[in-house]
């Protein structure tokens, strides 16, 4: 029976101290939160349509101690929906309330088409194509990490992410694939 108390004991403390050590973590610096926060609403339109660039903040995941139930299958039903929505979504339009007013996010998935020093030609897989006029300043992201506007290549399956300017489309966040 000691014994037994002892390894509980024991296991509870250390699994308390591996929580601990978990919860004191590297987060993002200061620097990146900045940097990250001024292509904030880009990056979440690029994550919704399956492009991951590590800026947008990630959905707490679930606990694994809670039991499955009716609202558990919903969420898992609406996860489903929303990864088949992130595969096939191809370009669109939507207005977001943003902490410096509203404005127009435009996203595009594609194909580069041509690249010229101050410009992207995007095709989509449906023929849509929209040539984008790079911003500045422009965050190009490739496996979660920044890289120079030269990745950008004529080829390149890219998802872009910007604003209507007028009738130009102005890019903040391109991510190579």
């Amino acid at each position: 029976m000691t014994r037994t108390r002892m390894a509980l004991t024991l296991t509870t403390l250390g699994l308390t101290a591996l929580l601990g050590l978990a919860a004191c973590g590297a987060g993002p610096t200061a620097t990146q939160s900045a940097v990250a926060a001024g292509v904030a609403d880009e990056a979440a339109a690029l994550q919704a349509v399956g492009f991951e660039t590590g800026l947008a903040e990630a959905a707490p995941a679930p606990s694994a101690s809670t039991p499955a139930d009716r609202r558990e299958q919903r969420e898992d039903r609406r996860h489903a929906a929303r990864k088949f929505l992130r595969k096939n979504t191809l370009h669109g339009e939507m207005t977001v309330q943003g902490k410096d007013g509203v404005k127009t996010v435009v996203v595009q998935r594609g194909t580069v088409t041509a690249v010229d020093g101050s410009s992207v030609s995007v095709r989509s897989t449906d023929g849509f194509a929209l040539t984008w006029t790079l911003g500045d300043p422009v965050r190009v992201v490739q496996d979660k990490k920044k890289v120079e506007v030269s990745a950008v290549k004529v080829g390149a399956e890219i998802g872009a992410a910007g604003v209507r300017d007028g009738s130009a489309t102005v890019a903040r966040l391109i991510a190579v694939q």
